[in-house]
């Protein structure tokens, strides 16, 4: 049999996204606060027809860049304003990333490699629920992979590292790794560019600082992240004067200094984010930060630790900064399931052993997905006992929310349970396929806890109020909340 093309791959990889990631995207109301907020926003660009300048409640706002709003602006005038509209662009985005992933994986370790990076990625927790939905991080993160990952092409094809074809110039990686930085910093700000410099910084450190790409390259790069990002950041500027930029630079350090909004947590949390969150590709990902079998070649082994060093950044800058929030650490979803997929490619071919510990932490997580979903539909059926439990007024009134709850919930955790099962049998039979169930599972695991919990849940945590809201959409009246924060009433 002629084996697949690399496009054929590719396009796969784009259709297999689609199937996943476009259905039920308006199946939830947005949640408080971020997917409402800038779906707010998007909203009122198309009533303001202000595409330059980010408001919400028809008031600047301050606190992002506009690129995800338009992307969510033009969707909604595609398919209306509502849930599916505000969602569509992450899942585009998946669309986008899975190729991406395959492609850049086949050009480093060849097409198994690729094909095992990006069914990693897929079929993790966190990374395939970011893209359903309406939150700015996966765009974010997906610039600043690939501006990091053409500035890394530029360093090698200065170097002229053997093995590998970069039939451009260097100075067009260059180019090209500062631009997807600057549509990076268009899409959330310069924390973009941070994560960058600060992993190439890292590798300065670690080549004892050797300046691996000279000054006027550097510069370049920057110049060309500054020139796409100033197309906005510029005009806004000259049009409003400093605001923007004045405002924007005092949130952030907020955001570094204090746990803003409530959102705290302890130093660690960022770790047990990734850990759980990041399901099973984590588990393969821990394997990957001790010794690993010879590469081929010198920059497959370069790759791995840049990806190991942005990794680091990213949590360790994330557990600096006060504000504890699951997504600020998603930048990480990229090299871990790269270094996972190494680890896999390992098990696969019997240079990695299967050990005892792997299958004990893969178990215990897992575990403990299922035992929580397995027990969600009995205790939803017998809240009115947890209520006298909590001491916050507001939770418990929310917990008296009138949720159905027929037992078929527990489908998701008994599929994840019998997933498991099958993945440790196939193991000892045939591993390659055994990846493929493992991670294409995980993959229908999540989808059917999207489809069977999440309405639900969404029923203790806000629906009483959204229904509310959307009964007196007709009247001509303004709506405000009282000791809570909201933007659900400006959207719905």
């Amino acid at each position: 049999m002629k084996p697949r093309s690399d496009a054929a791959y590719a396009w796969g990889f784009a259709l297999l996204g689609a199937l996943f990631f476009l259905p039920f995207l308006g199946g939830a109301h947005l949640f408080d606060w971020d997917e409402v907020n800038f779906a707010e926003i998007s909203r009122e660009m198309l009533i303001t027809r202000e595409y330059t300048r980010v408001y919400v409640n028809f008031e600047p706002f301050f606190q992002k860049p506009p690129f995800f709003f338009w992307l969510q602006a033009g969707a909604m005038a595609l398919f209306g304003v509502g849930e599916y509209a505000a969602r569509f662009p992450n899942a585009l985005c998946g669309i986008l990333t899975l190729p991406l992933l395959f492609l850049a994986g086949k050009r480093l370790k060849g097409q198994r490699f690729g094909i095992i990076w990006a069914g990693a990625y897929f079929g993790s927790v966190l990374p395939f629920l970011y893209f359903k939905s309406g939150i700015i991080d996966p765009w974010f993160n997906f610039f600043i992979f690939l501006g990091l990952y053409y500035f890394i092409l530029a360093y090698w094809k200065k170097d002229e590292k053997p093995g590998i074809a970069l039939p451009q110039n260097y100075w067009w990686y260059l180019f090209l790794g500062g631009f997807w930085i600057g549509m990076g910093i268009l899409t959330k700000g310069p924390v973009a560019y941070l994560i960058a410099v600060l992993t190439m910084g890292v590798y300065w450190v670690y080549q004892r600082f050797r300046f691996y790409v000279n000054v006027p390259q550097f510069l370049f790069f920057t110049a060309s992240a500054l020139l796409v990002s100033l197309i906005w950041f510029g005009l806004e500027t000259m049009k409003n004067g400093p605001e923007f930029m004045i405002e924007f630079n005092v949130y952030q350090y907020r955001l570094f200094s204090t746990p803003d909004a409530g959102h705290r947590g302890f130093p660690g949390y960022h770790f047990v984010v990734l850990l759980v969150g990041c399901f099973p590709a984590s588990i393969f990902a821990v394997r990957a930060f001790f010794r690993l079998p010879a590469e081929q070649y010198d920059y497959q082994r370069d790759f791995r630790i840049w990806m190991k060093f942005l990794f680091w950044v990213v949590l360790i800058l994330f557990t600096i900064v006060r504000s504890k929030i699951v997504h600020y650490s998603s930048m990480a979803y990229f090299p871990l399931t790269y270094l996972a997929a190494l680890t896999i490619e390992g098990l696969i071919s019997g240079a990695i052993a299967w050990k005892r510990w792997m299958k004990i932490l893969l178990h215990s997580i897992g575990g403990l997905f299922v035992l929580v979903l397995a027990a969600l539909p009995f205790v939803g059926r017998h809240i009115e006992r947890l209520i006298p439990l909590i001491d916050d007024p507001f939770a418990q009134g929310n917990l008296q929310a009138e949720v159905v709850w027929s037992g078929w919930e527990a489908i998701p955790g008994l599929f994840l349970l019998v997933l498991l099962i099958v993945f440790g049998w196939w193991m000892q039979r045939n591993r390659k396929q055994a990846f493929a169930i493992l991670f294409g599972g995980s993959a229908v695991f999540v989808m059917l806890t999207l489809v069977f919990l999440v309405n639900r849940i969404e029923g203790y945590s806000q629906r009483a109020a959204i229904d509310f809201f959307t009964e007196k959409r007709q009247e001509d009246a303004h709506y405000l909340v009282y000791g809570y924060k909201s933007y659900a009433h400006l959207f719905y």
